[in-house]
């Protein structure tokens, strides 16, 4: 089975001759290729079944196998909710975690010791980052997960994220047919969308299982996978990150506290920020168009004994974007977006770690070379929504938050947060000099006549500014 649920793929690093490299690796059926997001399979002309394919789904199988396959169908059927199947996917994602890595590491309950380190290392964290940051601590809590507590807490986060993008599959799965035959094929078009979020619910579950078994805490991938205001790491993975690292474990594991506990001041104290991002996520998908008459193909032709054969047919490009003004510029804005988090993440970590931690420097490097090399949050975010986001831009972020923060000090670089249209754009990642010593808009204003008109008079926004003192006055 693919661990890439929506067809698309990640090429393990960039070919050597860049663009043209990449346009020859997807002429070869290569590279970001769709892989299989129904699981369904397919006879090529004139193979087995082809004359007879109620002989070939089912005249080979023994009776436990037919039973089987009778009773996975019938899961498949009887699914009417959304375009995935997430009770399917979790189900499938525990599975994939029991089983445990590649490594031989299984999953194991959290004890009390490891708890109260994960906790004591977010305390200290938290004081860490007071000198680094303006924002103040977004942690209320800090909690030590298991894998299959991850999957348990990240999946509602995780549906969010992929509804938009299976939506659209599950409408064009509806748009097989002619339209003078859709009035007449009703209940085949549900069970298509049926089978369909059964399959999504499968590829998501072992993806988000596969990505259990790697991630060090709840923002790996730069989103808010969490619960709100709670800190979490993973300890048996913790382990497993520093494992040949030649650090001690308590630096380990503080620095990995540093990362989750500065993700959690950005998304409390950014309200808006959150909903940018979801946003960006949910016009991407917007702009992606499927291949109907590729999907006529697959569905005409399935074969439930040959699964990989659909995989070769889909490698050529279900999922297209539209190329579209619309379409580049919701791309850019996530891509963006995420660089800058991320970046910032980076800065702000590296600036209250490098005064106390010998190591800080190797556990900076270590994390960006896991993101260069295509690490979990990369591929898996690439594998759900056909984004690469580039570990370049993430460096150029990351310079352009520290220079902010040499010209106009912690206070002046954390205020840019208090309006998306203060942040830096792609374009000044490309020029970060002119963007650090352009002179800034004040959106103080305009962020307290809109907050006064979105709930009658008063704003429960932060204001992240300081006034003309150097205090903050805590209104908008």
């Amino acid at each position: 089975m693919s661990d890439t649920p929506f067809g698309f793929g990640l090429p393990p690093e960039e070919p050597e001759n860049g663009d043209e490299g990449k346009k020859k690796d997807q002429e070869s059926g290569g590279g970001q290729g769709p892989a299989n997001p129904f699981g369904f399979g397919l006879t090529g002309a004139g193979g087995p079944g082809a004359d007879n394919p109620l002989a070939a789904m089912f005249g080979s199988m023994n009776p436990t196998d037919l039973g089987a396959a009778f009773q996975q169908l019938g899961q498949m059927l009887s699914y009417e909710g959304g375009p995935v199947n997430w009770d399917m996917a979790k189900q499938i994602a525990r599975q994939t975690v029991s089983q445990g890595t590649a490594d031989g590491v299984k999953d194991s309950s959290v004890g009390p010791a490891e708890r109260s380190a994960v906790e004591e290392a977010v305390r200290l964290a938290d004081l860490w980052l007071d000198d680094a940051t303006s924002l103040p601590s977004g942690a209320g809590s800090a909690l030590a997960w298991s894998r299959a507590e991850w999957v348990e807490a990240t999946l509602p986060v995780w549906q969010e994220l992929v509804d938009p993008v299976a939506e659209r599959v599950g409408a064009a799965m509806g748009d097989v047919l002619p339209e003078e035959m859709q009035a007449m094929a009703g209940p085949l078009i549900g069970m298509m969308r049926s089978m369909g979020g059964a399959m999504f619910g499968t590829q998501i579950g072992q993806a988000v299982g596969v990505l259990a078994g790697e991630v060090v805490g709840s923002t790996d991938v730069g989103l808010p996978l969490g619960p709100s205001g709670r800190a979490a790491l993973l300890p048996v993975n913790v382990e497993a990150f520093g494992k040949d690292l030649g650090v001690p474990r308590d630096e380990v594991r503080l620095y990995l506290a540093l990362r989750e506990a500065a993700h959690q001041r950005l998304f409390a104290h950014v309200p808006w920020l959150r909903s940018h991002l979801f946003g960006a996520v949910e016009g991407y998908a917007r702009g992606i168009k499927v291949d109907t008459a590729k999907l006529e193909d697959v569905v005409g032709q399935f074969d439930p004994q040959n699964p990989e054969e659909i995989q070769q047919a889909l490698q050529q490009g279900m999922f297209q974007p539209e190329d579209t003004p619309e379409q580049k510029a919701a791309l850019a804005r996530l891509e963006t977006a995420l660089a800058l988090v991320e970046g910032w993440v980076d800065a702000v970590v590296h600036a209250a770690a490098k005064p106390r931690l010998s190591s800080a420097d190797a556990l900076r490097e270590t994390l960006r070379r896991r993101r260069a090399t295509g690490g979990p949050a990369e591929q898996t975010f690439a594998t759900l929504i056909g984004l690469e986001l580039r570990p370049r831009r993430l460096r150029d972020a990351s310079r352009l938050w520290a220079s902010l923060t040499d010209a106009h000090g912690v206070d002046g670089r954390d205020a840019l947060w208090a309006h998306p249209d203060m942040l830096p754009t792609a374009s000044d990642l490309d020029d970060p000099d002119g963007f650090v010593h352009r002179e800034q808009l004040d959106f103080s204003e305009l962020d307290k006549m809109l907050g006064e008109a979105a709930d009658g008079g008063s704003s429960e926004q932060p204001n992240l500014k300081k006034d003309q003192d150097g205090k903050g006055d805590g209104t908008e």
